[in-house]
Order: structure tokens, then C-alpha cells, then sequence
């Protein structure tokens, strides 16, 4: 994992219980009040949570934190997300980190975290309403769809392709998701029932959802020349169902978000994948952990929004659109 330094900005806006739940105790080694933290994330498939998980772990360990983790079954396992706010809530967490599994199903044990006097931090993906937790540390997701979407269009011209658009969406209810593909749809100047886009498909965010979708979508519409995909294990799904297919991929625009080391190196580098949006994981969790801390021995309440950074990734780089190289994208990837 990177240690390269990214920049962000402050912006005023604003049926089991859970699979895994750790603790992290580290002995104070100087006078600072011992301050409990929790971090709730989505699944332990995916390299991008993994990465948040082990970052805050670091950063506890480095702020005098105990931190409690938690994880669920899939990235839309809201019911594990609810048992452990109000395990961490139990167990005396001054704070706690949630990337939210469903943006809305999720607030009302938000809300009562909230009112036992716990502070809650959305990582990653915002809560509808938003103003349902006191701060959110973030990518843009728009931004990073709107990213894939303009590089995707400029190579389609490039191209001289009439565009046949898919669709490979997260699933309904994820704010992260719908951002990310309403940024897709602005940046290829697209609007919804537009009749570019000839399908589409739910994969939460898991590869092996995203090959049976891309497998489905093929079967129906095998002229498909674009896909936009909501993530890289949904995109490496993907890919292996085009190849499987017998499909050239050197006359299909593949895009996607996230920057992971995986689809870096293996997708994006040898030309499988043309494009990502390349997001900082480590960020929302060092920041999240060290606000949470800061605020409970006496600073200021986290509040507002905090953009942790994105930057888009090709080793093809597009007429008009800026970007970073695959050596970029390598430097700053995560997980393996």
C-alpha cells in the first residue's frame, strides 16, 4: 500500500449479527484520555475495505485508540451494520466509522447511536439523508463517475463508435452506487431510457455477480461496445465473461472505479480495462479515526464533509480529458 501523501479539502455540506467484531487495545503511552472507536464496513472480500480496516488499525495503534471492527456478509448486509452500532454503542465507543450497506434502512440505529452521544462518520458512502450523521469522509462519487463517463465518451469519438452502453450497476438503496452512476451518465452525456444504453445490471459490487451480469447482458446485446461498471471486482467479473465470450477487447471501452492494486496491475495495465477512477481508502479511515479521537479529548465534533480524493487512471489516455498513468496508479493503488 501506498504511503504517498493525498490532498483533499474541507466542503461545508451538511438477519445475524455481524460476521466479524474486533478489538484493537492499545496501552496509553503518554497522558492522553484511552478513547474507544469503532469502524463498520461491508464485507472482507474486497481489497477496498480491507485496506480501510487495516488503516484504521494502524492509525489506532499510533493515536492511543482502542478500535472494534466490524464487518458484514456482502455490501448490502444492512442488518449486520445495525447489530454492530449497537454492540460498539454497548461497548462504550465514543465514535464510530460506517460505510452504510443501505443508505437509508441504516439511519434509525444511526439515530439512536447518535442520541447515546456516539459520533458517527459515513466512509465512503453517504447515508440519505446525509445530515443523518455528523460528518461524512468521502470520495466524490459523482466526480468519479462523471470521470469515467467523459474519458469513456472521448474514446467512443475517438473511436468512431456508435456507442451500445451497459450498465453495471451497485444495487438499489447505496447511495455510493447511484452517485457514481448518475456522474457516468452526465460525464458520456447521457440521460436515463437514452437509447445508447442497452442494459443494465445489479452486481453489489462482487465479481461474481458482475461476470453473470456481463454473461446475460451479452446473450442479449452482443454489439455491446461500453461498459461502465460501479467498481473493479465488478469489472474483472466482467472482463472474464468478454473474454469467455470470445470478445475483442481492443473494440470495447471498459470502465470502472476504485484503483485497487489488483485491477491495476492485471486489468488496467495490460489494456483490459481502459479506465478507473482511483479512490483513497486509507484516507477515510486515518482521518476518520484521528477526528473521532481528537473530538473526544476535547476538539471540535467532526462536521460537514470531507472529500478524500480521486484521480482518473488509464495507460490510454484520452483527447481532452485529464488523467494519470498506470505508474500513478500503481504508486497510490491498494490492497495486493
Amino acid at each position: 500500500m501506498s504511503n504517498a501523501t493525498h490532498r483533499w479539502q474541507y466542503m461545508a455540506v451538511l438477519p445475524a449479527l455481524f460476521a466479524l467484531v474486533s478489538a484493537t487495545i492499545v496501552s496509553c503511552s503518554d497522558d492522553r484520555e484511552q478513547v474507544t472507536v469503532g469502524l463498520i464496513t461491508k464485507q472482507e472480500d474486497n481489497p477496498f475495505w480491507v485496506t480501510m480496516r487495516e488503516v484504521a488499525e494502524d492509525t489506532a495503534k499510533d493515536m492511543d485508540v482502542r478500535l472494534l471492527t466490524a464487518t458484514g456478509t456482502s455490501d448490502v448486509d444492512n442488518a449486520s451494520q445495525v447489530a454492530a452500532l449497537s454492540a460498539m454503542t454497548q461497548q462504550g465507543a465514543a465514535g464510530i466509522l460506517i460505510a452504510p450497506a443501505d443508505s437509508s434502512a441504516i439511519v434509525p440505529a444511526i439515530t439512536e447511536a447518535r442520541k447515546a452521544g456516539v459520533i458517527v462518520i459515513a466512509v465512503d458512502t453517504p447515508t440519505e439523508p446525509r445530515s443523518a450523521v455528523d460528518a461524512l469522509f468521502a470520495t466524490d462519487n459523482r466526480r468519479a463517475g462523471e470521470l469515467i463517463g467523459r474519458y469513456a465518451a472521448a474514446k467512443v469519438e475517438q473511436l468512431g463508435m456508435t456507442p451500445h452502453v451497459v450498465l453495471l450497476n451497485l444495487a438499489p438503496g447505496i447511495t455510493s452506487g447511484a452517485l457514481r452512476r448518475q456522474g457516468f451518465l452526465a460525464g458520456f452525456d447521457l440521460e436515463q431510457g437514452d437509447a445508447a444504453i442497452v442494459g443494465e445490471a445489479d452486481t453489489q459490487g462482487d465479481r461474481t455477480k458482475g461476470h453473470a451480469g456481463m454473461r446475460r447482458l451479452l446473450d442479449e446485446h452482443p454489439d455491446i461496445n461500453v461498459v461502465y461498471t460501479v467498481n473493479e471486482q465488478a469489472a474483472l467479473g466482467a472482463i472474464a465473461a468478454l473474454k469467455q465470450a470470445g470478445k475483442n477487447l481492443e473494440k470495447i471501452v471498459i470502465v470502472s472505479v476504485d484503483g485497487g492494486c489488483e485491477a491495476i496491475k492485471n486489468a488496467l495495465r495490460p489494456g483490459d480495462l481502459d479506465a478507473t477512477a482511483q479512490q483513497y481508502p486509507e484516507n477515510m479511515a486515518r482521518e476518520g479515526v484521528k477526528a473521532i479521537a481528537a473530538a473526544a479529548r476535547g476538539g471540535p465534533r467532526p462536521s460537514g464533509y470531507l472529500d478524500t480524493g480521486v484521480e482518473l487512471i488509464t495507460g490510454d489516455p484520452a483527447p481532452g480529458v485529464q488523467s494519470r498513468d498506470v505508474a500513478f496508479g500503481v504508486r497510490n493503488c491498494w490492497g495486493d
